[in-house]
């Protein structure tokens, strides 16, 4: 009986010790950093790398550490939360600008050892990393003067096509860029036409005539071939730039009927594109937010999906939102956008970081894969110039000493394309408080790295930052964007 009694008394015991230390470890606080997943996986401590652009100033980076999250009653005074999701959305293809003639020109302006620097800091790896950018077929507004490749008398047979143009500096200076980026996503757009394929003649305003349907394709693969052979491959086109206004036959430009668009996609470009084996993609509509219903429209048409890999978007006139809109019904059609400038008027032409922030967020929330900023760049009065607009670059080079200076837009797209690699995902996130004054967008790259960036266009605040089972809070100064990896 006493050696019963003796183990039933240590087995009791032993019980006892055991039960004890359980709830002993689930009544403790968790004193260190964790992130969960499902409950599957240990706590890991994670460090935030921030980056943040205030008044105050310039891409100062700092660190942060992730906290193992903790109810909203034992948290410190509420403040509005961001959570990043799990869920994924478009991929991204990058970031960059255009190399307008005019832009060029400044670029073949500058000496050569400061236009390398300059270089390195746009396009070099350790740099802004631009890498999704567009060229001009032909003159946009932003050029020294008027040129297309074949102009003059009705040439349908394009015997006069010639590039010799683009030779003196274009051509050189995307070269330049090339070397210092080889993965640059290049594409290009046309502002006109040459006049003699248009209702008026010229290249300034009208509209594009059916009849010329037929030569304008060989035009654009001529384009594409000859860029090609000058060591530059073009890799998209879009059929017209703003294809719904004419300016007022203030600049080149042309108006494209819907009809036209659609038949030439369909009827003449992509069948001769694919005939002579050019995977260049062709993008349509290279215009404004409120033309979702015309995307609509022409990506229902018979036979536009087979040829249309993309629409191209413009922010001048409606919302980003539509372009959800139309992302819903052809999900396999990718969204870019290709062009918005600062005005160099403007008193916060250098200071603006927050307005393009927020704009980059929203296009970038709404399936856009790529966000090519307007003119690279262009001089202190926003030249070269032959339109009716004050634009100014991505920065400005002085037309004297040569010096740089840099805009808003230019910190505001830093804050995206230096630490959102090619290939990322767009990650869903939520947020609750300030939806007014606060704006985010999050990514996952390709190496699992993650990126956030938050923008507050109003008083300094802070927010949560609540991902998984870690939070950290994040004071945001007044008008400042903010990124943050982990």
């Amino acid at each position: 009986m006493i050696p019963k009694l003796l183990i039933a008394l240590a087995l009791a015991g032993l019980i006892f010790f055991l039960v004890g230390r359980k709830q002993k470890v689930q009544a403790a606080p968790e004193n260190r950093p964790r992130l969960t997943n499902g409950g599957k996986e240990k706590a890991t401590a994670k460090t935030l790398a921030v980056v943040r652009t205030s008044p105050e100033t310039r891409m100062q980076e700092s660190t942060l550490s992730f906290q193992v999250s903790q109810s909203q009653g034992s948290m410190q005074a509420a403040v509005p939360t961001i959570t990043v999701l799990t869920e994924t959305k478009q991929s991204i293809v990058g970031f960059g600008g255009a190399f307008t003639d005019a832009a060029c020109f400044m670029f073949n302006e500058m000496p050569k050892d400061k236009r390398a620097a300059l270089f390195q800091e746009l396009f070099g790896h350790g740099g802004l990393n631009l890498n999704f950018c567009r060229t001009c077929i032909g003159a946009s507004d932003y050029a020294t003067h008027v040129y297309s490749y074949d102009e003059g008398e009705p040439d349908p047979e394009l015997k006069r096509f010639s590039i010799e143009h683009d030779r003196k500096y274009i051509l050189p200076i995307i070269r330049e860029a090339l070397a210092v980026n080889p993965d640059i996503f290049l594409y290009g757009s046309a502002w006109s036409p040459p006049g003699w394929m248009k209702s008026n003649g010229s290249m300034l305003g009208g509209a594009m005539r059916r009849h010329s349907l037929e030569p304008y394709s060989r035009y654009l693969l001529k384009f594409v071939q000859a860029y090609g052979e000058e060591g530059v491959k073009i890799k998209a086109v879009t059929v017209q730039n703003e294809v719904d206004t004419d300016q007022d036959g203030n600049m080149p430009a042309c108006i494209w009927a819907q009809e036209l668009e659609v038949d030439f996609v369909r009827g003449f470009l992509g069948p001769l594109f694919q005939k002579e084996g050019i995977d260049t993609k062709i993008w349509i509509i290279d215009h404004n937010y409120n033309l979702w219903g015309r995307a609509l429209g022409s990506l229902d048409t018979p036979g536009m999906l087979k040829y249309t890999d993309g629409i191209a978007w413009h922010g001048y006139v409606g919302d980003a939102s539509k372009v959800s809109t139309v992302h819903d019904s052809y999900p396999d059609v990718s969204m870019f956008w290709t062009e918005g400038g600062p005005d160099y008027t403007n008193a916060d032409y250098g200071t603006d970081w927050c307005k393009w922030s927020r704009t980059f967020s929203n296009i970038l929330s709404n399936w856009c894969r790529g966000i090519t900023v307007w003119n690279l760049a262009l001089n202190e009065v926003g030249k070269p110039n032959i339109g009716p607009f004050p634009c100014g670059g991505l920065v400005t080079i002085n037309s004297q000493t040569k010096e740089v200076s840099l805009s808003g837009q230019y910190f505001a797209l830093a804050h995206f394309s230096k630490y959102v690699k090619p290939g990322a995902r767009v990650l869903c996130t939520s947020q609750s408080g300030q939806e007014n004054s606060l704006s985010r967008v999050a990514f996952v790259n390709p190496d699992g790295g993650k990126v956030l960036v938050v923008t507050n266009s109003g008083a300094a605040t802070a927010v949560d930052l609540v991902e998984g089972g870690n939070q950290v809070r994040l004071d945001l100064p007044a008008d400042s964007v903010t990124t943050l990896r982990w």
